[in-house]
């Protein structure tokens, strides 16, 4: 069992996925808490290697990848002297880990034990949100003002690229399928990508809302869910047919969004300092049952659906010290 380092407040959800009540019965639990001394600025994305249980946290502003133990409950290395890290992905067959940097564009492949680098990929700008395909073992890149890099992980060197109209923020793959939908903010839409074909294949717009960041996917539920920030907004798309089927305000700066299908709720990461916790009250109809407050700036983290565990990542600011808090959901 991991050390409790701090203790947790309880949270109470909606009664039970599809019910539609608004009314909280899901605890979540504070049950781990590690320090990041030393770590300024931004936090930005996680990666797990559920294995042996580490946790890679791009701390952009401190140009850094923190490596956590978790069942240590604390920070184990440090991979310094990046370019502001932001987005990354552990591959566990080879045991190796991938980081995209803003400054540069560079996406920097290591060593998953003692973390030497093995190989560098030049993207030229702003390398971003990083995927990986177990299935087809490929790696995807979002960089620049508009495109997604298709890396072999094996050995970090670029197959293709995909053009799209703009710099790409969050990304989902499909997993019964062979889409990619893709945030791109700058064009206020949704790109849908073949990725047998290399290419987008339709766009869904975003209507008036945009600054559209952050996304997740019920691929059962063929609900797609993207996070604005202006105004701030969860948007809900049928994504078979790009349709907006409903639309519900959220706190501001969302820059995270996950699915958990096994309680049919959408959580947001906001750095308004907000959790917020969204119902799927059915496939069409959806309900803010509760928002949590988290720390200012804290809008990255990382949902575990197997464990049933939300990372939160706590920006150093004013006399709060940078930190990652664990939380479990009863």
């Amino acid at each position: 069992m991991r050390p409790a380092f701090a203790l947790g407040l309880v949270l109470i959800c909606s009664a039970g996925p599809m019910s539609g009540a608004a009314r909280d019965t899901t605890a979540f639990r504070l049950i781990q808490t590690i320090p990041l001394p030393g770590v300024e600025g931004r936090i930005d994305h996680f990666a797990l290697d559920r294995a042996s249980e580490r946790l890679f946290v791009c701390a952009l502003g401190n140009n850094s990848v923190e490596v956590l133990d978790l069942r240590q409950g604390k920070r184990v290395h440090t991979i310094a002297g990046l370019r502001s890290p932001q987005g990354i992905a552990y591959v566990p067959g080879l045991d190796r880990l991938f980081v995209a940097n803003d400054k540069g564009g560079l996406c920097q492949l290591f060593d998953g034990k003692s973390f030497p680098q093995l190989a560098q990929l030049d993207l030229n700008d702003d390398a971003d949100n990083v995927r990986y395909d177990a299935a087809a073992k490929k790696l995807y890149v979002g960089f620049g003002n508009g495109g997604i890099a298709v890396i072999n992980p094996a050995d970090g060197k670029e197959v293709t690229r995909i053009k799209l109209a703009g710099h790409p923020e969050a990304f989902e793959l499909e997993k019964d399928g062979t889409r990619i939908f893709v945030n791109v903010p700058d064009a206020r839409q949704v790109a849908v990508v073949d990725r047998l074909k290399g290419q987008v294949v339709t766009a869904w717009g975003t209507g008036k809302a945009f600054g559209n960041f952050p996304m997740a996917f019920d691929e059962a539920g063929h609900r797609l869910f993207v996070g604005c920030r202006s105004p701030s907004e969860l948007l809900v798309f049928n994504s078979d047919s790009g349709e907006i089927v409903s639309k519900l305000g959220i706190s501001a700066d969302a820059d995270e969004l996950f699915y958990d299908a096994k309680r049919h709720r959408i959580y947001a990461i906001c750095g308004a300092g907000k959790l917020d916790i969204i119902d799927q009250v059915d496939l069409n109809a959806y309900k803010l049952v509760n928002s949590r407050d988290t720390a200012k700036g804290a809008r990255t983290g990382l949902f575990v659906a197997e464990r049933d565990e939300l990372f939160v990542a706590v920006p150093r600011r004013g006399s709060q010290e940078a930190e990652v808090r664990l939380y479990h959901i009863d």
